[in-house]
């Protein structure tokens, strides 16, 4: 249990998690400020599906492992 919580900070720690959450925090604080610019709102909505996508086809990539599978 301690060592999966250690790998999840240490996931936390890598450069595509930061940038994705400074790019949300700066998200929030404009979104309360009713300042959010299209531009912003176009970059926003690209690094967080590359950064969920990235994520879902690693999840899919240890499944397929897991299961013997291959889909690619």
């Amino acid at each position: 249990m301690r060592e999966l919580v250690i790998k999840r900070a240490a996931n936390l720690l890598s450069v595509k998690a930061l940038v994705t959450l400074a790019l949300t925090g700066v998200f929030a604080y404009m979104a309360c400020c009713t300042k959010i610019s299209q531009d912003f709102m176009t970059i926003y909505a690209v690094i967080i599906a590359f950064y969920f996508g990235t994520q879902s086809q690693k999840m899919q990539e240890t499944l397929d492992a897991t299961n013997g599978t291959d889909h690619g």
